[in-house]
Formats: structure tokens, C-alpha cells, sequence
């Protein structure tokens, strides 16, 4: 069984959508999703640089379009339907429920853009921010982080932990990190899936009580738990509730495992979870889809 994955945000990298407007039906496309998304998402995955990228408001919708375009990419060359199940990692989890069939590509634009806008503006009442922590025991990180006025907000597996807050804080908690870790600041603009996000959470509410969810098409997992998500509306419920609360990848990965899995295949902006998967899954075969030129190699190893 082959997963599909779908990353978050941070995968983003200047002109990274630029070779795919190659591929035929990839311009019509991307228009379609811009006007869903209400932003020009050619211009900013050819153009922008990587402070325009970087902005939550933009990165979100993007990194959920570029995902679109490579599902979209290998359902024509056959491939798509072979995949034995999806998921994604925050924002990615739009891009999941696309692929499984819970809403269709402009509704998970449309609901993306909400989300991004929002918890930009949220990002924006207080100066907060990311730091990965690599290493150490789980619980010695988060007694740590917790005396730092920190809360977790990815769970990332293979050794990795995301801790956000006060920048104050995060600066104060990579100057006398815990013992065996090493604190790596992420570039994004805010605390995300944490209470700091609140006010987020009750926009995205707002925005998918008006959408009819169907059930997933393919096996689909939720950050939540990394448990399987068998109704539309439920999974829905749970995009609402990731804004403010931790992302469980490492559950997820687990659950892969569990679920018998013999690959993955990470959608553009691929990198990040093919990364995770080599620490929390060793030895599962993986491909990153970061351009056109993967495409071949990922359709192989579905079909393997």
C-alpha cells in the first residue's frame, strides 16, 4: 500500500512551481485555482521571492495548489488510483481531503484561503513564532518547553518535536535547550496550533459550515490523532480543531505502519515528510515529487 503525502507549510521554495506549467492543462489549471483561492498562485510560485512566499496568508494556498497539480499529474498518467490511502501534514490535510474525494479542488482552496487569511491575522495580535527541537526525550522536551511558557505544536516523529510561543520565550528556550537536543527557529510568521490560533479556528468554523463534505474516496488519516477518518463531515470538524491544536505526524506515521504500508510519495512541494518518513519509518521506499522530472519514479513505486 502506498501513501500519498501532503506537506505543510514551510515547503515552499522560490519558483518551485515554475517547471510544472510545462505539463499540458497545468496553466488552466493553476488559473482555476487562483480564482478559488482568490490570489494569483502562477505569480507566486513562478515570481514572488521567499519573504512574499513565506506569508501565511500566501504560502498556504500555494503549497495546497502545488499538491492539487501533482495529483492531478499523476491521475494522468494512471497513477493516482493505485494509492492505498492519504494524508497530510497541516495545511497539507486540505490537499488530502481533495485528493480523497471529501470536497472538491475550489472548495479546498476556497476553505484554505480562509484558514491562511485568518490565522494570519491571528499571527498578528502577538509576536509569536516556531522552533524545531531535534533530539532528547520526549518528556524531558516538553517539561522543558512547558516551563518555558511553550506549548507543542507538531509532533513531527523520527526525534522531532515543534514547540511554539512568545518569541521571548522561544529565544530564551533555545539559549539553554534541553540535554541532547539541538533548537532550530522555523521562518513562519506565528504560533500556530496553539491557543494563539483561536480566533483562526472560529473563521475556518464559519467558512465550513456552509460545505457538504463527502466521504473519502481512499483511506484518509487525521493529524489529530492519526487515527482513520471514515466521514467527510467528520474530517471536516477536524480541520476546524488542527488550527489551535497539535499536529500528531508521528501518530500518523505510526498508523501507516500499522496499516501495512510499502511506500510513500510525497506531493510537490515534496522534501519535508519523504525527510521524516527515512527517521520515523525506516527503510518504507519514498519519492519526493518537487518536479515534473519525479513523476515517473513515484507512478513506478505505486505501481510496484
Amino acid at each position: 500500500m502506498i501513501i500519498l503525502a501532503c506537506p505543510g507549510q514551510g515547503s515552499q521554495t522560490p519558483g518551485f512551481l515554475s517547471p510544472w506549467l510545462d505539463l499540458d492543462g497545468v496553466p488552466e489549471l493553476l488559473a482555476g485555482f487562483s480564482d478559488a483561492a482568490g490570489i494569483d498562485i502562477v505569480r507566486h510560485g513562478t515570481e514572488s521571492d521567499a519573504d512574499v512566499i513565506r506569508d501565511t496568508a500566501i504560502a498556504q494556498p500555494l503549497i495546497v495548489a502545488a499538491g492539487l497539480v501533482t495529483a492531478h499529474a499523476l491521475a494522468a498518467r494512471g497513477a493516482l488510483a493505485g494509492i492505498g490511502g492519504v494524508a497530510g501534514h497541516s495545511v497539507g490535510e486540505f490537499t488530502a481531503a481533495a485528493i480523497s474525494g471529501v470536497v472538491d479542488d475550489a472548495t479546498a482552496l476556497h476553505l484554505v484561503r480562509t484558514r491562511a487569511v485568518a490565522m494570519a491575522r491571528a499571527a498578528g495580535e502577538e509576536s509569536t513564532g516556531m522552533s524545531a527541537v531535534l533530539g532528547g526525550e520526549t518528556a524531558d522536551v516538553e517539561a522543558a518547553a512547558e516551563a518555558a511558557g511553550l506549548s507543542p505544536a507538531n509532533y513531527n516523529g523520527g526525534g522531532q518535536i515543534v514547540m511554539a510561543g512568545p518569541v521571548d520565550a522561544l529565544s530564551a528556550f533555545a539559549a539553554e535547550p534541553p540535554a541532547g537536543t539541538r533548537v532550530i527557529p522555523l521562518q513562519v510568521a506565528g504560533a500556530f496550533h496553539t491557543r494563539f490560533m483561536e480566533s483562526a479556528r472560529a473563521d475556518l468554523a464559519a467558512a465550513v459550515a456552509d460545505v457538504s463534505a463527502a466521504d473519502p474516496t481512499v483511506p484518509l488519516w487525521t493529524n489529530n490523532d492519526g487515527s482513520r477518518v471514515e466521514s467527510g463531515s467528520r474530517f471536516l470538524d477536524l480541520l476546524v480543531t488542527q488550527v489551535s491544536s497539535p499536529v500528531r505526524w508521528d501518530a500518523c506515521m505510526a498508523a501507516f505502519a500499522a496499516a501495512g504500508a510499502t511506500g510513500l510519495v510525497e506531493v510537490a512541494p515534496a522534501g519535508a515528510l519523504t525527510g521524516l518518513a527515512r527517521r520515523g519509518l525506516k527503510g518504507l521506499p519514498t519519492v519526493a515529487v518537487k518536479t515534473p522530472d519525479d513523476l515517473q519514479a513515484a507512478a513506478d513505486l505505486i505501481a510496484a
